[in-house]
């Protein structure tokens, strides 16, 4: 179905709020952030962030979801593409690594304030459907001879993920370089860790 102009003038809107909000937390924190912040940041009237949502905490809350379902999305894709595992894990890892470098304020809000969520209890079946994917990816990798036949998959999975979550933390906190060689250098060792405890 076509989107009508007045639908892609509303989207657009909202999404602008989205990045506008995104610098805000970025810059100021999400508990010392206000909407009046985000719709300063964003250009536009107060009340008007509330025609599209319904607090700050729905504002964050839709950040996280919009991008993990991008990240589950890309999940799926690769599962669905026919090449070994480790090509899969390599791609999955230059996914994750990746957004960093596109887009680095994002992810740090992500990983400073949703973790302290006390909301992410509620999140983890939007969440355990990019560790489904990745354990489906392990195990169909045992399956052809690829990996060790008393690897655990869903472990594994976890295990891979954590590793990758780790790195990112890094960059986000300043602890490690995140240029764009940094990033591939990470994503070569991490899989290459990964497929040395893996392989059959």
């Amino acid at each position: 179905m076509l989107r009508s102009p007045m639908g892609e003038r509303l989207a657009d809107r909202r999404g602008a709020l989205l990045d506008a909000a995104v610098r805000v937390f970025a810059r100021k924190g999400f508990r010392a952030a206000r909407v009046g912040d985000i719709a300063a940041e964003a250009g536009v009237a107060h009340g008007l962030l509330y025609h599209y949502f319904r607090s700050k905490d729905e504002v964050l809350e839709t950040i996280f979801r919009e991008t993990w379902q991008l990240l589950a999305v890309e999940t799926e894709r690769i599962e669905a593409a026919d090449v070994p595992l480790r090509e899969q894990l390599r791609r999955f890892a230059r996914v994750y690594l990746g957004s960093w470098l596109v887009t680095p304020e994002r992810i740090g809000v992500l990983v400073r304030e949703i973790a302290r969520s006390p909301q992410v209890g509620q999140r983890v079946d939007e969440i355990d459907v990019v560790f489904q994917a990745l354990a489906r990816m392990i195990e169909a990798a045992r399956k052809r001879g690829e990996v060790r036949a008393d690897c655990d998959a869903t472990f594994a999975g976890w295990a891979i993920y954590g590793a990758l979550e780790e790195i990112l933390t890094g960059w986000v906190l300043g602890q490690l370089p995140g240029e764009e060689e940094d990033v591939e250098r990470a994503v070569s060792t991490v899989v290459d860790v990964a497929c040395a405890g893996l392989a059959a």
